[in-house]
C-alpha cells in the first residue's frame, strides 16, 4: 500500500510482531509452542474485529503448514513460521491486485454503498485517478433524494478537471442515465462513473433503482464503497448488496481512521470479492489500488518499499534524480541543491509516514523523535533560505559577516549556522569519499558492486 497518515492496522501489527518476537527467539518449533503462537495470532486476529469464522480457518491453514516435517527440523522453523502467516495473510486479502475492467467505450463505472460511506468523494477520487492513467471520465450525478450530494460532486469534478454530469430538477435515475450517456457520447468520454443513492440501511426501493440502473447501462464494474471503520458491519453490507447487485469489488474508505480494521481482512474471504481500492485520506489524491502483498508486508512489520519508491517516482523526476546522483558522486553537491532535496522529501509526506514504508520502520518509529527532526529540517530549510542564491551555490564565499546577516535574518545565532554548514560538508566530504570508492572498485573490477553503490 501506499503511504497511509495513521495506520489503521497499528495495534494488530504490534500484537503480531509480539508474537514473532516469541518465535523467533525459539531453537525449535514443538507442536505446543506452535498452539502457543498460533494462540496470540487468533487473538491478534479476533481483536483487530476480523470475522470469527475467517480467523479459525486461517491459523487451521498456518498451522498445518507450520506442523510439517521440514519446518519442525529446518535450521530457522520460526522464520519459516512467520513467512506462512505472510503468505495466508496475502490470500486472505485477496492474494493480488484487482484491475478495473475499463474495456468498453463508453465504461460505466457504478458506485453504491450505504449513506456516509464516503461515495461521492470516492468518486471525485476514482475519476482523477483514471485521468492520470490516461482515461477520460465523466462523473454522473445519480442520487437524485439528495441535492447536496449532486452539488459536492460538480465542486470535486471542477477541483479534479473532469466534466460532471448534473440534471437537478430530474428526478428519474434511468432518464438522467440516459441523458449521461448521451452526453459521454457527444464528447467522447470513455468512462462513466455513476454516484448513487445512498441510505442509512439497507431497503428494498435502494436495491431496485439500483438493479435497474444496472440493467440500463450494464456497468463493467459495480464498486462497494464501504467505511473500513464499521468493521463486521461492512461484511454483512457487502453480502446483501452482492446477492441484489453482483458486485465486482469494494472500495475501502477511511483506511486512516483508528479502527481496528477486521473489515478489511474478513471482505475476500466472505463475499469473495476483491478490494479494488482504498481511500487512504480527505484528499484527492489520497486513493490508491489496493495491494494485498503490499498491505501484508506493513500489517507484518516488513515495510512497503515498492510503494516508497513509487510515491518518489511520481514526486521526483527521473532526470534531476539523476542529476542529483552524479552531482553528490563528484562532491560538487551544493546547499541549493541540498534545498531542493528538502522540499522533494517533503512531497512525500510527514516523515512518520515515510518511516512507516522501511522494513522495521514502525519499530524504529517507537523510539524515534521524528518531531524534533522535522523541527531541525524545517530550521536547516529557513538558513539556506535566509542566503542568497550565490552563497547557495558557492558556500566556501560564507565568511564570518555572511553567516552573522543569516543568522539574524533566520532568527538564529551564528553557531547554528556554523552547525549546519559544519554538517553539510560532513556529508559532501562523505559524498566524495564514496565517489572515489566506486571508481577504485571499478579499476579493480568490481564494476557491478561499483554500480550497486551507486544505486
Amino acid at each position: 500500500m501506499g503511504i497511509i497518515a495513521s495506520f489503521m492496522f497499528d495495534s494488530l501489527s504490534e500484537k503480531l510482531q509480539s508474537a514473532f518476537r516469541n518465535l523467533r527467539g525459539l531453537g525449535k518449533i514443538s507442536e505446543s509452542n506452535i498452539d502457543e503462537s498460533m494462540r496470540e495470532v487468533r487473538l491478534a486476529l479476533l481483536d483487530a474485529d476480523v470475522n470469527f469464522k475467517v480467523a479459525k480457518e486461517f491459523i487451521a491453514r498456518v498451522k498445518e503448514k507450520a506442523m510439517g516435517e521440514a519446518v519442525l527440523a529446518s535450521v530457522s522453523p520460526g522464520q519459516q513460521i512467520i513467512k506462512f502467516i505472510h503468505d495466508e495473510l496475502i490470500q486472505l486479502l485477496g492474494s493480488s491486485n484487482a484491475r478495473l475492467e475499463v474495456g468498453g467505450n463508453p465504461s460505466c463505472l457504478l458506485l453504491c454503498g450505504l449513506h456516509g460511506a464516503g461515495k461521492t468523494t470516492t468518486a471525485g477520487k476514482l475519476a482523477k485517478l483514471l485521468k492520470k492513467q490516461g482515461r477520460s471520465p465523466l462523473l454522473v450525478a445519480a442520487d437524485v433524494y439528495r441535492p447536496a450530494a449532486m452539488d459536492q460532486l460538480a465542486t470535486l469534478g471542477q477541483q479534479v478537471e473532469v466534466p460532471v454530469y448534473v440534471r437537478k430538477e430530474e428526478k428519474d435515475v434511468l432518464k438522467i442515465a440516459r441523458g449521461a450517456l448521451e452526453d459521454a457520447r457527444a464528447q467522447n468520454l470513455n468512462t462513466l462513473i455513476f454516484d448513487t443513492a445512498g441510505r442509512l440501511q439497507i431497503d428494498d426501493e435502494l436495491v431496485q433503482e439500483l438493479v435497474c440502473l444496472s440493467d440500463l447501462v450494464k456497468p463493467q464494474e459495480i464498486l462497494l464503497v464501504l467505511d473500513a471503520a464499521t468493521g463486521q458491519e461492512a461484511v454483512s453490507v457487502a453480502a446483501h448488496f452482492d446477492e441484489a447487485l453482483g458486485i465486482t469489488g469494494s472500495i475501502l474508505t477511511k483506511l486512516d481512521g483508528d479502527a481496528r480494521g477486521g473489515a478489511a481482512l474478513s471482505m475476500k474471504s466472505v463475499t469473495g470479492r476483491p478490494i479494488k481500492f482504498v481511500g487512504v485520506g480527505e484528499k484527492l489524491d489520497e486513493f490508491e489500488a489496493f495491494h494485498p502483498e503490499r498491505m501484508a508486508g506493513r500489517i507484518l512489520g516488513m515495510g512497503d518499499v515498492v510503494s516508497l519508491v513509487e510515491k518518489a517516482a511520481e514526486t521526483i523526476e527521473e532526470d534531476e534524480a539523476r542529476r542529483m546522483e552524479e552531482k553528490l558522486r563528484k562532491g560538487t553537491f551544493t546547499l541549493e541543491d541540498f534545498l531542493e532535496q528538502m522540499k522533494a522529501m517533503k512531497k512525500l509526506g510527514p516523515l512518520e509516514n515515510v518511516m512507516g514504508m522501511l522494513p522495521g520502520g514502525d519499530e524504529m518509529l517507537k523510539n524515534a523523535d521524528l518531531s524534533k527532526g522535522e523541527k531541525e529540517m524545517r530550521r536547516m530549510e529557513g538558513l539556506i533560505c535566509a542566503m542568497t542564491l550565490k552563497e547557495r551555490r558557492s558556500p566556501d564565499i560564507l565568511n564570518a559577516s555572511r553567516r552573522k546577516r543569516i543568522a539574524a535574518g533566520s532568527g538564529v545565532s551564528v553557531t547554528e549556522v556554523n552547525t549546519m554548514l559544519n554538517k553539510f560538508y560532513e556529508m559532501q566530504k562523505m559524498m566524495k569519499n564514496m565517489g572515489k570508492l566506486q571508481k577504485m572498485m571499478a579499476k579493480m573490477g568490481g564494476g557491478s558492486m561499483a554500480k550497486m553503490m551507486g544505486q
